[in-house]
């Protein structure tokens, strides 16, 4: 049976995980999930009120996305995904729904995090809980594959070098879906 390679591009909000993961999909012709489209109302509702998650609000989010990720890879295709991941227990939760599921982390300083934020328009994220999602980050351990990339750089850059590592893992050429 042939299996996909999952990526998952995880940062707190503000990172553009989006921003890039969208992008890299539609030059490499892989499926993508905003996880944020997952979450349950009653979820959407406490972020909104400025309420940080539980683990126990988080864990039917993380079951249906990892859902998402076993069908693709039930049929053999490669995927990438845009989602928090923040904790390593979310991310072993991923990591479980298929043989080779990939992290890519995206990280600055939070003061550049802060200022991206405010200039968002139309989220559900307040600026408030962006230190609550620092202080929850575990970045990637040496023994969870993937990597890190600044997002200080203009986000082209972000996105064509998440594209070339995605597209080495995927054996796609970046572009070749342009």
């Amino acid at each position: 049976m042939a299996h996909g390679t999952h990526f998952v591009v995880m940062g707190v909000s503000g990172t553009g995980k989006s921003t890039v993961a969208e992008p890299v999909a539609e030059r490499l012709g892989l499926a993508f999930a905003e996880a944020d489209d997952f979450h349950p109302e009653s979820n959407v509702a406490k972020m909104s009120a400025g309420t940080a998650l539980t683990d126990e609000d988080r864990r039917p989010w993380l079951e249906a996305l990892a859902a998402w990720i076993t069908e693709y890879d039930r049929r053999g295709e490669s995927t990438i995904m845009a989602c928090s991941a923040l904790k390593r227990a979310y991310r072993d939760t991923l990591r479980a729904a298929a043989p080779d599921v990939r992290f890519l982390h995206l990280d600055t300083t939070i003061e550049v995090i802060a200022a991206r934020l405010r200039e968002r328009k139309g989220h559900f994220m307040p600026e408030t809980l962006l230190r609550s999602q620092k202080a929850t980050l575990e970045p990637l351990a040496d023994d969870e594959p993937g990597a890190t990339l600044d997002i200080t750089p203009p986000a082209e850059e972000v996105i064509e070098r998440a594209a070339r590592i995605v597209a080495a893992a995927v054996g796609s050429e970046p572009g070749s879906r342009d």
